[in-house]
């Protein structure tokens, strides 16, 4: 099995862009969130194989890693992992995105490349919460361990900077996520009703116990994709991956072998 650490050039060379790259066959495309690429390499590594493989990105500005002032958008990360796809000449790709990865993989999927197959997300963000009294919860208001409280069914997953330096690099990557997203946080007001055209297939997994986006909020991010999956995640918050991990990788198995079915 393939295990690399690449960088690919996109935009006439103007973007470098870091990504891991593991296995070989069918190609999953895996999006994070805030919390970074480090926060999917168990799912990555679990489902790299002989015949599996996982790319993994780092969104740019994301550990440090160069990002361009033009680029500020989810248009722009779309753009440049379309490009990526492309450069790569991957087909079948499923990609797989949590939180914010999730958003971003929900308009992949909206864009019907023919080289993407079907799309999974977990706890995604980037639709309206459907309230004026509600809003999408932004971790970084709050104290340690609130934020723990509301984003774990159980504390014991939840991993703090342990030195100096990740506490720098966490609030980096914050900073990074808000110049993505930040107005208004984490949705696109227009997002939902474009959801409608979705034609490829969506599952939209949910850690049931998620207080940053929480299960009705999921059920109205399923509702708003035409003939999606939903399938919430007991005993797991807002990283249902890292909480329940085989539950979540059953469910990608599961849903894969459905879209096989269905192409066949």
């Amino acid at each position: 099995m393939s295990d690399l650490f690449r960088t690919a050039r996109l935009f006439a060379g103007t973007l470098p862009l870091s990504f891991t790259d593991l296995g070989r066959g069918r190609t999953f495309l895996l999006l994070h969130g805030g919390a970074g690429p480090a926060s999917l390499i168990g799912v990555a590594t679990a489902l790299a194989n002989d015949h599996n493989r996982v790319v993994l990105p780092t969104h740019p500005g994301f550990n440090g890693a160069f990002r361009p002032e033009w680029f500020s958008s989810v248009a722009d990360l779309v753009a440049a992992y379309l490009s990526l796809i492309d450069h790569l000449e991957l087909s079948d790709v499923m990609v797989v995105g949590h939180s914010f990865g999730g958003w971003i993989a929900a308009e992949l999927a909206l864009r019907n490349s023919p080289r993407m197959t079907a799309a999974v997300l977990m706890n995604a963000v980037g639709i309206d919460t459907g309230s004026e009294d509600k809003v999408i919860v932004n971790p970084m208001d709050l104290e340690p361990a609130e934020r723990v409280k509301l984003a774990f069914h159980n504390k014991a997953f939840a991993v703090a900077p342990s030195t100096p330096e990740a506490m720098v690099m966490m609030r980096s990557n914050y900073e990074t996520l808000k110049a993505y997203a930040d107005r208004p946080f984490m949705f696109d007001p227009a997002f939902r009703q474009r959801l409608a055209g979705m034609t490829k297939p969506v599952l939209v997994a949910w850690g049931e116990s998620d207080g940053i986006v929480d299960l009705a909020y999921g059920r109205r991010y399923a509702d708003s994709v035409p003939g999606s999956i939903f399938k919430p995640v007991a005993e797991a918050g807002h990283n249902p991956h890292i909480e329940k991990p085989d539950v979540v990788l059953g469910l990608i198995n599961e849903f894969l072998d459905g879209v096989a079915r269905d192409g066949a």
